[in-house]
């Protein structure tokens, strides 16, 4: 079957964060929105078809996570990424951020260092310093970018004292797969220095052109037993509002921990079209993610081919996964602030203003290329014709 990734959806009225909520954060209700990273396509007709089945019955009570969700996602992790697990070692989360911050609470006290590599996705960092814990940088190296692991500052890092490290694999907003070179140098650290790691792979399945996810988890035992996978449909399938993710440990131990303060903070409990939706999507979605990720690289090339022809002063960074573009406007001599503004008020995007990444986001945008080519045209013309009269 041949899906349609160019109809347009007006999400406005829904309650949509990325639409809805345009005027307050950005002060311009004319922006396009092009920043919260979920996608504008309508979910797959075979999502919609498990959920209205479902609705049909029309009673909500509690319910609970049969086996069969389990061996649905063990399923597709060993189909799409090569990585056998048992069902045994997955858990459930309302979604990625929650996860981070009770691995936070569960495996860390009050003052311990945990490590981010920014620029970095935001919430890593209020997940650490809300509750007490130290936030220690690991900063990416780039050039011309192309983002790598500063490995010494890294290994530097863990020997000065390093209780937990939060990976972002793949990275966003830089858009890196990282290989298997690099992913070994990072595990080889964790075992020497005993650091538990938190790995985020919920883009897991974005994955473009010839690139390959490892998950870190599976090069060997001994960073597996140091490790807690987070994965979940949301952002594959645009399934984010409805709040079911998964945390892996293929550790009995971690997986132990990581469920008690999931059930001290009672989150634990099945949203039922949540699991629905996952289930139907893991079930039936790889032809459907297929055809998605040659549009995400279609719309890739796109936005490369116009700003390389007009404003080839833009630097954009190789997108290896995710559908977050990654724009450097250092050319333009401005500030943090008077960037933002001219983006805003200027070209009229509602874009991710670099800084609130961390460090080495400055002058840097996200924009995200999950929506219909025709979008992705306009938002790109947008951003030249201000370029153009700026200059």
């Amino acid at each position: 079957m041949k899906y349609d990734f160019d109809k347009i959806i007006n999400r406005k009225g829904t309650e949509s964060v990325k639409y809805d909520l345009a005027e307050k954060l950005f002060g311009n209700g004319g922006v396009l929105p092009m920043w919260v990273a979920d996608m504008d396509f309508e979910v797959a007709d075979f999502i919609i078809e498990a959920l209205s089945e479902r609705i049909k019955h029309s009673v909500f009570g509690y319910t609970y996570r049969p086996d069969r969700f389990f061996e649905i996602i063990a399923s597709w992790i060993n189909r799409r990424h090569g990585w056998e697990i048992s069902p045994d070692s997955i858990g459930f989360s309302p979604g990625i951020v929650p996860a981070l911050n009770m691995c936070v609470l569960e495996f860390t006290d009050p003052g311990d260092r945990v490590v981010v590599q920014p620029p970095v996705y935001f919430p890593f960092f209020s997940a650490i310093t809300n509750h007490g814990r130290e936030l220690v940088y690991n900063q990416l190296n780039q050039r011309d970018g192309y983002y790598e692991i500063d490995i010494d500052s890294l290994e530097a890092t863990f020997k000065e004292g390093a209780k937990l490290f939060f990976f972002c694999n793949p990275h966003n907003p830089v858009g890196r797969v990282w290989n298997r070179k690099e992913l070994e140098k990072v595990a080889d650290l964790c075992i020497r220095y005993n650091v538990l790691v938190v790995s985020d792979e919920i883009h897991s399945d974005l994955i473009l052109g010839d690139h390959r996810h490892i998950p870190l988890a599976s090069l060997g035992k001994e960073i597996a037993d140091l490790t807690l996978t987070c994965m979940a449909p949301s952002k594959t399938f645009n399934l984010a509002g409805l709040y079911t993710s998964m945390v892996i440990a293929t550790n009995p131990e971690l997986k132990e921990r990581y469920e008690k303060v999931l059930d001290a903070v009672h989150v634990g409990g099945d949203n039922i079209l949540g699991q629905v939706a996952l289930e139907a999507a893991y079930t039936h979605g790889d032809d459907w993610l297929d055809q998605l990720l040659v549009y995400l690289e279609s719309n890739y090339q796109l936005l490369c081919r116009k700003l390389n022809s007009s404003v080839p002063e833009i630097v954009i960074s190789p997108l290896e996964a995710t559908y977050l573009v990654w724009l450097d406007f250092s050319f333009m001599g401005r500030s943090d602030k008077e960037l933002n503004r001219f983006i805003i008020d200027k070209a009229g995007l509602g874009l991710n203003n670099g800084p609130m990444f961390g460090p080495g986001g400055e002058l840097h945008q996200r924009l995200n290329i999950a929506t219909p080519s025709k979008v992705v045209e306009e938002g790109v013309g947008r951003l030249i014709r201000a370029i153009e009269e700026w200059r």
